[in-house]
């Protein structure tokens, strides 16, 4: 039976939301999709609820009239900002000596509880690199492995609880409840890259308009991410100051003449800020020289986000730039140098079906990121914000239970069938009552010899 879902992209510039038909293969048709200027955000955070919640109703209304579907509840993304990431390991005995979904949630949960996370931030993502069956290394998915012991390396990724109750407050103003919420970098890396490059080691960084989005994975898994406050429109500021002219007319200038490979002597005239009845030349040479400085400075500060993170080294595949800022002519020539040795590869989003002509362009890749990511586990095992236990063979229920609706007091259990190796995710609690308090025959018994020997 297809499902319908909902995916809101909150970037900087642009609120994008997308409604597409999943059906029984997990194969994706958009339906619908609406965009409008991002209003109440800042550097990727929510800056003013209610001018945030307009921005997401408009997007979100325009989606359902092209649709004609109706939902009420979103896989929303948050931006880096105000995220904190840390790695922890955890281990547990394995006693029936035969790894089981049950010992791999045990073992991710446990390395959870052992990170140092601060009361004031809430886990976005955990995600497993390494698992560890008695000594043997780096195994790809232990399911199914007779061991003794069982271990894990996590990386984690937090954000702090008022930014993300914000977000809920924004989405829930446009009407709609939080089914999930995935980190901007996470998402474009889902739409961007191939197996290859996850596998090699690759640093995927989606530029945007006030905002850059670094993401490392190594092993295919996530080893890394940072966030720097610096995107396109910044490009634009510096235009304007340069030239003494006014932002719309310094954005036109920037994309109309927007190169970072042909120089020109040739002029071109301008407005003068406050006082636009007036005008001046300007050498398309300035322009560049402006335009050329502050992306080789935001390349040069992302080429240290790299060194920072101690995975240089492990960047098999390179580098992707995806999002809007990509586009720029001449980018990937000027990261190439900026980089070093590095390879640089220009990422648009996955093809899929249904109405999708629109979306193709880069500045889409974490919307289309979203989708991917609603419709079926990316990862081979994840803990999400809802602390729940993703896995790739998961099958997904029609009504998923909402952020706010999942209490600490459930945790995820799986019914594994197999016969054919299919997971179903069930919700079960914590702890069972028992139906009477008086011990049971095999409790009497052990007490007894416990107190004989």
């Amino acid at each position: 039976m297809s499902r319908t879902i909902l995916v809101i992209d909150i970037g900087s510039t642009k609120v994008c939301a997308i409604i597409a038909e999943i059906a029984d293969d997990n194969s994706i048709a958009i339906t619908g999709a609406g965009v409008s200027k991002s209003q109440g955000l800042k550097r990727g955070s929510i800056t003013n609820i209610d001018l945030a919640s307009k921005s997401i109703k408009s997007a979100l209304n325009d989606a359902k009239r092209i649709s004609g579907s109706e939902v009420k509840s979103a896989t929303v993304s948050i931006s880096g900002a105000y995220t904190k990431s840390l790695n922890s390991s955890g281990i547990v005995n394995i006693q029936n000596k035969e790894v089981t979904f049950k010992e791999i949630e045990r073992v991710m949960q446990t390395a959870l509880y052992n990170a140092n996370i601060p009361n004031e931030y809430e886990v976005l993502h955990a995600l497993p690199y390494n698992f560890k069956v008695d000594d043997q290394n780096y195994i790809e998915d232990p399911l199914g492995m007779n061991a003794s012991r069982l271990e894990v390396d996590t990386h984690i990724i937090t954000t702090q609880k008022s930014n993300l109750n914000n977000l809920k407050k924004a989405v829930r103003g446009a009407g709609v409840e939080i089914e999930n919420i995935v980190l901007t970098g996470y998402a474009s890396s889902i739409a961007t890259l191939n197996d290859d490059e996850k596998e090699l080691g690759v640093a995927i960084i989606d530029m945007g308009g006030n905002t850059c989005n670094i993401t490392i994975h190594s092993g295919n898994s996530i080893r890394y991410n940072d966030f720097l406050g610096v995107g396109s429109n910044h490009i634009t500021n510096d235009l304007s100051m340069a030239l003494h002219t006014p932002l719309t007319i310094a954005d036109s200038v920037k994309l109309n003449y927007g190169s970072l490979l042909n120089t020109s002597n040739d002029l071109i005239e301008l407005p003068i800020i406050g006082d636009e009845r007036n005008t001046h030349e300007v050498s398309l040479e300035v322009v560049h020289n402006v335009i050329y400085a502050r992306v080789e400075e935001t390349l040069m500060i992302l080429a240290q986000f790299m060194e920072n993170s101690g995975l240089k080294d492990k960047l098999g595949a390179g580098v992707v730039l995806t999002g809007g800022f990509s586009q720029m002519e001449g980018l990937r020539e000027l990261a190439v140098a900026t980089f070093g040795s590095l390879p640089v590869r220009l990422a648009k989003p996955k093809e899929m079906n249904g109405f999708f002509d629109t979306l193709r362009s880069a500045e889409y890749s974490s919307a289309i990121g979203l989708v991917i990511y609603a419709a079926a586990p990316y990862t081979q095992y994840e803990i999400d914000v809802n602390k729940r236990v993703r896995h790739s063979n998961e099958v997904k229920t029609e009504q998923p239970l909402p952020v706010n609706l999942v209490s600490e007091d459930t945790i995820p259990a799986v019914a594994l069938n197999q016969g054919d190796k299919k997971e179903n995710m069930i919700i079960l609690p914590t702890s069972k009552k028992k139906k009477s308090d008086e011990p049971g025959v095999f409790s009497k018994f052990w007490g007894w010899a416990t107190q004989l020997f």
